[in-house]
């Protein structure tokens, strides 16, 4: 089991950058298929990035690539998502999740077995 817990979240002009940290406890990242996620009011959650467990693999929605990275930090057992040019379009809660599932279904969100809390982006002039 893990816990996760996002940061780096907040209010941000359009063209700016967020860097977004999710912090694992209790076992490590690379035992899991690694994803952020992103739901905007009134909107269904989305997939934005994913990571596989070797770090080998990344996946991106096709809205977010180019801007976004995705990356981890295995000696701090955390992930990152950087995130440049935000668009206001990119404003939603962001959540991080993890999954035992296989690597190839990395875009359904009802396959992950472990999420945080979510954490705030704001894309506003």
């Amino acid at each position: 089991q893990v816990q996760l817990v996002e940061s780096g979240g907040g209010l941000v002009q359009p063209g700016g950058s967020l860097r977004l940290s999710c912090a694992a406890s209790g076992r490590t990242l690379s035992s899991y298929t690694m994803g952020w996620f992103r739901q905007a009011p009134g909107k269904e959650r989305e997939f934005v990035a994913a990571i596989s467990r070797s770090g080998g693999n990344t996946y991106y929605a096709d809205s977010v690539k180019a801007r976004f990275t995705i990356s981890p930090d295995n000696a701090k057992n955390t992930m990152y998502l950087q995130m440049n040019g935000l668009e206001p379009e990119d404003t939603a809660v962001y959540y991080c999740a993890a999954g035992t599932m296989y690597e190839g279904w990395y875009r359904l969100s009802s396959l992950y077995d472990y999420w945080g809390q979510g954490t705030q982006v704001t894309v506003s002039s």
